[in-house]
């Protein structure tokens, strides 16, 4: 294991940092964010993968199928923290992305030591939440050998589920095993070996990429507004309204009283006030367009 260890990039020192503990506060945040600007870089370079991904998350979606997250640590709980984002922002069930932690829940908050070790663990969580050969399995691993994300991947393909492996090591085991590997060479990392750093922020630009776009893809999104949002709190139902009011022109008044005659739903009284129809007609039209405002209006 120690061999293996020695070849990721995500394990080496940095040069540029072999003093960190002679530093004084600013010129370790220097060095820090100069590190830190490499990564939207790396990102870019994987742009073409990340973009076969969400065709593939997009048409899954249209099929019936789920997004499921699965990681250890730090990738885990990016994982989640994406999915649970989903059902605020896109109106999504909570069922439809998912992000699964090696040593369940209870890990986000608090290492479950040895967890990610168990090869039986990711086959098992992705049985209990009845994972299908609909659903796509996006597995999140710095390093690209978590033994956890490993097993899970290894069970979605056996079972023909779409695979896609997030890594920051080329040539990853992770990524030999998905369909899509998605593997973006950070660096080493300031604090050797702390892939919470800039693998870490690596992997949130790739779920913030995945979700948002996929969304798109499916029509939660008009312009650039967040049109199926849940107006779940004052802050949200405000922004419900602004949100009607940048798609429509109308004034304040008209986006709150559209906004109640919506059953809340943003979407719907967009498509009510620019085709002036009722709320089951504008219902109607976007059942046709398969959710898209713009093909309803």
């Amino acid at each position: 294991m120690i061999e293996m260890l020695e070849h990721l990039t995500t394990e080496c020192r940095n040069e540029e940092t072999m003093r960190l503990d002679q530093m004084d506060a600013l010129s370790l945040l220097e060095v820090m964010n100069k590190e830190d600007m490499k990564v939207a870089h790396a990102v870019k370079q994987e742009l073409p993968s990340i973009a076969k991904a969400v065709e593939t998350i997009v048409a899954a979606f249209k099929n019936g199928g789920r997004l499921i997250y699965m990681g250890a640590g730090t990738s885990g709980r990016i994982g989640l923290l994406d999915a649970v984002e989903c059902p605020p922002t896109f109106n999504t069930p909570p069922e439809e992305v998912i992000g699964l932690i090696a040593g369940g829940d209870q890990a986000f908050i608090k290492a479950v030591e040895g967890a990610e070790d168990d090869r039986e663990l990711g086959k098992r969580d992705l049985q209990e939440i009845q994972f299908t050969n609909k659903d796509i399995l996006v597995g999140l691993a710095a390093s690209g050998r978590t033994p956890y994300v490993l097993s899970g991947l290894e069970y979605a393909k056996h079972i023909g589920a779409g695979t896609i492996a997030v890594s920051c090591n080329k040539n990853s085991a992770v990524g030999k095993i998905a369909d899509i590997a998605i593997e973006v060479v950070t660096g080493p990392e300031v604090l050797t070996g702390s892939t919470r750093l800039k693998a870490g922020t690596a992997q949130k630009l790739i779920c913030n990429m995945l979700s948002t776009a996929s969304m798109v893809g499916i029509g939660k999104v008009y312009g650039n507004l967040m049109v199926d949002l849940q107006p779940t709190n004052e802050k949200l139902i405000e922004r419900s309204k602004r949100i009607i009011m940048e798609a429509t022109g109308c004034q304040y008044e008209l986006a709150e009283a559209y906004l109640n005659k919506a059953n809340g739903q943003a979407k719907v009284a967009i498509v009510m006030i620019l085709t002036n129809e009722s709320y089951d007609q504008a219902m109607k039209r976007l059942e046709e367009a398969s959710g898209f405002v713009r093909n309803a209006i």
